[in-house]
Formats: C-alpha cells, structure tokens, sequence
C-alpha cells in the first residue's frame, strides 16, 4: 500500500515553534485558542518534549523544548488564527494570559482582527472574515485608511 506524501490531518505548510517550556506551551493553547493534544514526545529525562503536535481547528502545529546543545533554540513566530467568533476568541487569549496588542477591530479589507502575544513572544493575530469585499471596495477601503492615517 502506498505512503501518502503528507501525513493524514497534516498540511503542506505546518508551523513549528521552538519554546522554553513547551508543555506549559501546549497548557497555554488548549486555554487560550482550543488547541487539542495530536501527540507528544519526551526526551529521555522525561521533563522536556521532543516533538509534540497540537490542532487549532483545521491546522496542527508541532511544538519542542529548547535544546541547544541539538540545534533548537527558541523561536518567535507570527501566527494568522481565523474563527468563527474573534471577540469571544480574543476574550479567551486574554483570559488564558495572552498580552494585547491590538484589541478586536474591523479591517478594511473585510477581516474583524485583533493581535496578541503569548509569554513565548510568539504574535497571534486572531481573524474572522464578516465582508466579502470586490477588488475594488477593498482598494476604496485602503484608499480611505491610508488618507484618514495621514
């Protein structure tokens, strides 16, 4: 039987973050954004994880410790999450712990976004489409935000 390519449940493109205290890290998203545990490997000492994948919706995400002495050094990363409900996802982040760098706002290109950042520094702009716009309401809307910035 064949090997598929890309493993089941798994995307093209899949993020991987290097954090200090990655199963305080896995904690923190299951709180945070819904994240569910796909899988999870200790190192040998049993306190740090070689390779752990965790789910926010569709997407896996692969998390590991720090281990310089291996190559694996922390990482910031910049992450795009889309939802069904942006304010109740914000409020959850920043229950969980997250810091607010911009609250909840609608955009001119038809996405209600915030940004926050978890204690790992990594960025997580929290999205939800609520306009479909045309090419051109969307240059009218840019057009108007880059006048109204100065």
């Amino acid at each position: 039987m064949p090997v598929n390519a890309i493993p089941e449940g798994i995307r093209s493109v899949t993020p991987a973050l290097t954090v200090d205290g990655a199963s305080d890290a896995i904690d923190f998203y299951k709180a945070a954004f819904g994240a569910e545990e796909v899988a999870r490997a200790a190192d040998p000492s049993g306190k740090k994880i070689w390779h752990a994948a965790i789910r926010i919706g569709d997407s896996q995400i692969f998390l590991n410790d720090v281990f310089p002495e291996m190559g694996a050094v922390p990482s910031k990363s910049r992450m795009w999450l889309y939802s069904a409900d942006v304010d109740a996802l914000f409020a959850r982040a920043t229950a969980a712990g997250a810091t607010v760098r911009m609250p909840p706002g609608d955009m001119f290109w038809g996405d209600r976004m915030a940004l926050v950042v978890d204690r790992w520094g990594n960025e997580w702009t929290l999205a939800q489409r609520v306009k479909d716009l045309t090419p051109a309401e969307m240059k009218a809307g840019q057009d108007a935000f880059v006048a109204k910035s100065g």
